[in-house]
């Protein structure tokens, strides 16, 4: 279903297949099969285009797993088997993050054993890295610069949450800047860097009325277990800034290709040139739309209101039923179909040298292999 205001159409072989390109990144509104559509590229790649790929999802559903024929996925990437590379030579693995897992493999990549011990039995240390908000995104920025760092990847497919909880993925490394340079982390921090007096102590003398307010606030222990957290990890804040602005950096490369997933509902379609604009703001490469989802009627040709013309006409005429009824189905797919896209046209009169494939609606939810290659094909166009 092109847009009234056709957008030119996106060649998603031709980035499958470009050694330059090594990150595929897939965003996008919650429901609208952008899971499906991760996994359904790098299944494409590894089949047709021979590229050892990995497919990294940070959505917690477990619908790549069992689309892959895998029981189930975890922090390390999980070969799959059974898929048509003996040709092409390529392979497909797939992973989950594992938010927590990732910042312990960060803390122990880092800093020696006993610091490794004394953060991991850290209370505060425990809640932020399994529970705290923004951890996950920005340990997805860590997993995708280790996997990208390695250099065991052709291409690495990633699967971001719901487009606003990407945009966090994209703005982790400057939230990450603003709390190591915040006011009240260097003021816990300054007494664990002094050394000699007990922490409080010190926080007390050198802060006073501050400290006695954040006390109050957070309680003693909490205070105490969050500097101890601050100043056991003091040491790596410096290699957590760098790499996730390395990692930033690599997504505004040009060996990065950002595809938006969209189906052709307002909300969706809102959400996708939301992001559109926030890429181009930031000097990231979109690639183009992939508008899932849409319904094309059987006969083109043949409209909506002729459509139900002739079906009441057969009504009134005692035709056969049946007829009239798929005269009618016609009818209704016609409409939904103009309905899309002028929903569809939100998008591409915003933005309309971004490319755009269409992929059809389904009658059933992708399950396994087979339907991931199908969509894969489609998308491909």
């Amino acid at each position: 279903m092109p847009p009234d205001h056709a957008a030119p159409p996106l060649d998603v072989d031709r980035i499958l297949a470009d050694p330059g390109v090594r990150i595929v990144v897939c965003c996008g509104a919650g429901g609208v099969g952008k899971t499906t559509t991760a996994a359904a590229l790098a299944l494409r790649a590894a089949e047709r285009h021979g590229r050892r790929t990995v497919v990294l999802t940070i959505d917690p559903a477990r619908r790549l797993a069992q689309s892959l024929g895998l029981t189930e996925l975890d922090n390390t990437p999980r070969q799959v088997k059974g898929i048509e590379v003996e040709a092409s030579g390529g392979e497909l693995h797939a992973m989950m993050l594992d938010m927590k897992r990732t910042f312990d493999e960060v803390v122990l990549a880092h800093t020696d054993t006993d610091k490794a011990a004394e953060i991991f039995a850290n209370p505060f240390y425990q809640a932020m890295s399994s529970t705290f908000a923004g951890t996950q995104e920005y340990m997805a920025m860590e997993k995708l610069g280790q996997l990208h760092a390695g250099g065991e990847w052709d291409l690495i497919v990633v699967d971001t949450p719901p487009s606003r909880s990407a945009l966090d993925f994209l703005d982790a490394p400057a939230r990450l800047a603003r709390f190591l340079d915040g006011r009240m982390l260097r003021l816990l921090l300054a007494p664990a860097r002094a050394g000699g007096r007990s922490m409080f102590s010190l926080v007390t003398a050198s802060f006073g009325v501050f400290s006695r307010a954040v006390q109050k606030i957070l309680g003693a222990q909490l205070l105490s277990d969050l500097s101890g957290f601050v100043a056991a990890l003091d040491s790596m804040f410096g290699g957590f800034r760098q790499r996730a602005e390395q990692t930033y950096r690599v997504l505004q490369a040009d060996e990065t290709a950002f595809l938006l997933v969209a189906a052709p509902e307002p909300d969706a379609v809102r959400e996708a040139a939301y992001f559109a604009g926030r890429l181009g703001a930031e000097r990231m490469p979109l690639a183009g739309l992939v508008l899932n989802r849409v319904h094309e009627p059987a006969v083109p040709g043949l409209s909506a209101e002729r459509s139900l013309t002739a079906a009441r006409e057969l009504d009134r005429d005692g035709g056969h039923p049946a007829t009239a009824e798929v005269l009618r189905v016609h009818a209704a797919v016609a409409q939904q179909s103009a309905r899309e896209r002028r929903v569809a046209a939100m998008f591409t009169d915003a933005f309309p040298q971004v490319p755009v494939a269409t992929v059809r609606a389904r009658p059933a939810d992708v399950h396994d292999i087979d339907g991931l290659r199908t969509i894969g094909h489609a998308v491909a166009g």
